[in-house]
């Protein structure tokens, strides 16, 4: 009785941790893959190098927004896969890097970040492919796209 009692418990504490965070859980979340050029495009129609730089992108054209701009790409502490840079997007102060919190100008009185939120403004296609073009500009991990199909009724 103890051992099926234990074993039951056991059981119960493994399927529990593969749970994750329930219904809050980002596991299996994926966005169609979107297009490079067209992200592009996006970065440059809303002026995302006016607060931000890009190895390889040239801004003079821009006024700057803050005297020190936040940098994409590369290695960030914030950005480490394809969730956490879609989350980025459309929820900048969801995880400030410790470098933005300190920076004054980039987060306001409440510490949250002076990004625009762009959620009423873009549309989800143009955020799926500016993700597509940043997206290899750093050092994330690929993502796994879901294969949306065509299904024809018989």
């Amino acid at each position: 009785m103890k051992n099926s009692l234990f074993i039951g418990l056991i059981t119960l504490v493994m399927l529990l941790a593969g749970c994750g965070k329930g219904a809050d859980s980002p596991k299996g979340f994926s966005l169609p893959k979107g297009n490079e050029q067209n992200g592009e495009l996006v970065f440059n129609k809303y002026q995302c190098l006016a607060c931000h730089t890009l190895e390889g992108y040239n801004d003079a054209d821009l006024g700057k927004v803050f005297a020190d701009p936040i940098p994409l790409g590369g290695t960030s502490a914030k950005v480490k896969t394809y969730a956490q840079l879609v989350t980025s997007i459309i929820n900048p102060s969801h995880e400030l890097a410790p470098r933005s919190r300190a920076l004054v100008p980039v987060v306001d009185n409440n510490g949250q970040s002076k990004m625009t939120v762009f959620n009423d403004v873009m549309t989800v296609t143009e955020m799926i492919d500016v993700v597509a073009f940043l997206q290899p500009k750093y050092k994330v991990k690929p993502i796994q796209y879901t294969n949306y199909l065509q299904y024809q009724v018989p």
